[in-house]
């Protein structure tokens, strides 16, 4: 019993630390498309939900919901590759696993066919982004006894010991290329200062050099 609360309380904080991710909202216009951009390892699951609501010109408020209204989603990584793109309902969710690390551009974009009905309406889009993070509540629900969902939960923790070790992984050959980057900037720049060190000590030789040869050529030393 010991045992199983310390991996329920590790799995909390491991939870509340690496996967706690709060939804947020954004507004939108008639085809306009929005983007986050999430910078993610590779090999990475990306799970997320939307929801949009309309406004309403009679209550001056968001409606709860916005009824045949689509949402186009996007996903392109920083080499404009794309990885999925689908047209949802007004809410919906969508997961796709990135095959290289970098920045991901998530896009959504309202079709607009029923917005001129709405006089114009302006959008407001909640976005929930999970970053390696499987259902684990739909699993330990089906699971018929506590053996399962103990194992369930360990399962659960040891892929997000593995995405945690990836992303450090990951964290760390940025912090690497960006290290080299640095030092070959950093050398790059010693070079052009002694280039221009160089250059000025040649300038003063060469006008010295003239100036004595025009001192002697008018006799005046």
């Amino acid at each position: 019993m010991a045992k199983i609360m310390k991996i329920s309380i590790l799995l909390f904080l491991l939870n509340f630390w690496f996967a706690f991710s709060p939804a947020f909202y954004f507004h939108s216009g008639e085809r306009e498309e929005k983007c986050i951009i999430e910078d993610i390892p590779s090999d990475t699951l990306i799970t997320a939900s939307f929801k949009v609501q309309q406004w309403d010109i009679t209550t001056h408020d968001f409606l709860e919901s916005a009824p045949g209204l689509g949402m186009f989603v996007t996903i392109t990584t920083f080499r404009d590759e794309i990885l999925m793109s689908k047209l949802y309902g007004p809410q919906g969710k969508f997961s796709f696993t990135t095959h290289s690390p970098g920045e991901h551009n998530i896009c959504l974009q309202s079709n607009s066919t029923r917005l001129a009905t709405f006089g114009g309406s302006k959008l407001r889009i909640h976005l929930d982004i999970r970053v390696g993070e499987h259902d684990l509540d739909s699993a330990i629900a089906q699971a018929k006894d506590k053996v399962n969902q103990v194992s369930f939960k360990l399962e659960h923790l040891t892929e997000q010991i593995e995405h945690i070790v990836k992303e450090q992984n990951y964290q760390r050959a940025r912090e690497e290329h960006f290290r080299m980057t640095s030092e070959d900037t950093n050398s790059n720049v010693f070079w052009w200062a002694l280039v221009q060190t160089l250059i000025l000590i040649s300038v003063g030789i060469f006008q010295m050099k003239s100036l004595k040869d025009f001192f002697i050529a008018k006799k005046l030393v």
